[in-house]
């Protein structure tokens, strides 16, 4: 829903202003449109349908995992493909993986996203809708901006969709922001009022390997990245989440897990390890062995290191398989 034009809306039919706050109630909450929304008075409802749409996007399809994962195709008003994702887990958890952009400019190898064309920054309100819709499906207690897109790149927009989070039940303590490394974001997510969590995509532990795999290597170096999350760190107090996707023979020796452990302070990051999902890239995913001894590594160096269980891996929702299908 495009909020400032909800807000328009409501000024123009000179309605009081405390109609705003009981339509983002019942949207926040899950309503499934005007219709549902008891309290406001049925005139303002046919307005509010013929003038605000309830959403700013279509939905395409809809896909469930058999481990009860879902994902939602969606489109922008001018056609751009958006794909994001509900994971649910049997300890309770709802998470949502939501995208910041349609495509991706940073074309990371491994990623199926990466290959596609971009298109173009989200509007905080397409961001927003992606919540919503899956909002709609299940309650809500996790998000992480892991979907498509580099969200440092749209930061503001961002923002203001992690603001409104908490009224559907994801607070900032439980958002995470990912990024490759653009630094400028990382300075501008530490500066900012909204105090959500930090995710580095880091994949290697070396410069020459990262800019093979991840041209914005070139761009900002692992020096230049691990001094931005150090200065993150140093104002918000917050542990890092560095995310690693395993790729065999590639980044997940032994020798390489030390050389992650050298960069980084135990104290200050955490290490997801990451299965390779298939995107029709080169790559293979690292065996089951090469992975428990990484992790074995890390954990000996004294970090707090976990390998990441595969969600929606059959209907290519799992991380770096968005926008595969919407690409083709």
């Amino acid at each position: 829903m495009d909020l400032d034009l909800l807000r328009s809306t409501l000024d123009e039919l000179e309605q009081p202003r405390f109609r705003f706050d009981q339509i983002w109630k019942w949207t926040a909450g899950g309503a499934a449109g005007y219709h549902e929304m008891s309290n406001l008075p049925a005139a303002l409802r046919a307005e509010l349908t013929e003038r605000v749409p309830f959403s700013t996007l279509h939905q395409v399809r809809r896909a469930t995992a058999s481990d009860g994962t879902e994902k939602l195709l969606l489109t922008t008003h001018d056609g751009r493909p958006i794909e994001t994702v509900l994971m649910r887990y049997k300890d309770g958890r709802r998470s949502i993986c939501v995208s910041s952009q349609s495509g991706c400019p940073l074309t990371c190898t491994f990623c199926a996203t990466g290959q596609m064309k971009f298109g173009r920054n989200l509007t905080a309100w397409e961001i927003l809708d992606q919540a919503l819709a899956l909002r709609r499906l299940d309650v809500l207690n996790h998000c992480v901006f892991m979907g498509m897109g580099e969200p440092m790149m749209n930061l503001d927009n961002v923002l203001e969709v992690c603001r409104r989070l908490p009224d559907l039940g994801i607070t900032h303590r439980r958002t995470g922001i990912s990024t490759v490394g653009w630094v400028p974001g990382i300075d501008a997510l530490a500066d900012s009022d909204v105090p959500v969590r930090l995710a580095w995509s880091l994949h290697a532990p070396q410069d020459e390997l990262r800019s093979q795999i991840m041209p914005v290597n070139d761009r900002y170096s692992l020096a230049d990245v691990k001094a931005a999350c150090d200065r993150f760190y140093e104002k918000r107090r917050k542990m890092i989440f560095v995310e690693y996707v395993m790729l065999a023979g590639v980044n997940d020796s032994v020798a390489q897990a030390r050389q992650l452990a050298d960069l980084l302070e135990p104290w200050k990051y955490k290490v997801n390890l990451i299965p390779y999902n298939p995107t029709d890239s080169i790559y293979d995913g690292s065996a089951k062995g090469s992975m428990d001894a990484f992790r074995d590594t890390l954990e000996d160096r004294g970090f707090n290191a976990t390998i990441r269980l595969i969600r929606g891996r059959d209907i290519d929702a799992a991380c770096g398989q968005l926008a595969a299908k919407a690409a083709a």
